[in-house]
């Protein structure tokens, strides 16, 4: 196994066109999305990257939302993913779309989401299943410059564990969108709904949903009290 962590630079998409298939990526997730913005409570929301920027969250329950990106004019901030200029447990719900993919330190950007996150915030997870007909275009040399194959792909239980590290619940997760469906959708869909029955393991694409929970380091135990004795009085 690959460590997570690289020092090779890399740059990620800032729109879903810059991504093969990405279109249809991008619908797949929303429809994902818009099952668990109902469920979303709260008063701020933080949408890591152009990716997340473009997915729609306007029915969502979370008002305010937070778009970070560089390049993406959906954006309206700018700042460094590693480096977030917000206090500690600001949001209550962070979406990121295929940003652990293209961050050569994916276990330092989750420790600094968990860092803006408050307690029992909702924390969802998107990102490409390389074991799947996606993970297996990416050996192909002429894909490995291309999205989403330029940038890491991990196993969805390989990011379970880091999410299980940092205290994190997984409340939902699935893997889908075995076959593109860009052309004969009728076709495309019916093969879809036949292999995400029988092989669902082989879906190119994941969403997690995992909640933030707060455990004590010390278990407190009940104070046990001893009963006091009878004793005879004194007589002087």
């Amino acid at each position: 196994m690959k460590p997570a962590r690289t020092l090779k630079h890399i740059e990620a998409p800032y729109t879903w066109s810059q991504v093969k298939h990405g279109e249809w990526m991008a619908k797949q997730l929303q429809a994902h999305l818009d099952e668990w913005c109902p469920k979303l409570f709260g008063y701020h929301m933080l949408k890591l990257g152009g990716l997340s920027c473009e997915l729609a969250s306007g029915h969502c329950n979370i008002q305010h939302q937070v778009c970070i990106d560089q390049y993406n004019p959906l954006h309206n901030v700018i700042a460094d993913t590693l480096h977030l200029p917000f206090l500690k447990k600001s949001f209550d719900t962070c979406i990121l779309a295929h940003q652990l993919d293209y961050c050569n330190d994916p276990h330092r950007l989750l420790r600094e989401v968990d860092r803006v996150m408050v307690d029992d915030g909702y924390l969802i997870l998107t990102g490409s299943n390389p074991v799947s007909w996606l993970g297996v275009k990416g050996l192909l040399p002429w894909n490995r410059k291309k999205y989403p194959w330029r940038g890491q792909m991990f196993m969805p239980m390989r990011v379970k564990d880091w999410l299980g590290v940092l205290n994190y619940e997984v409340v939902y997760s699935e893997k889908f969108a075995v076959l593109p469906a860009t052309r004969h959708l009728a076709c495309s869909a019916w093969a879809e709904s036949a292999l995400s029955e029988h092989f669902p393991s082989l879906g190119g694409l994941y969403f997690i949903v995992a909640r933030k929970r707060t455990y004590p380091l010390k278990p407190i135990k009940p104070t046990w009290k001893l009963r006091r004795q009878l004793a005879p009085l004194r007589v002087n």
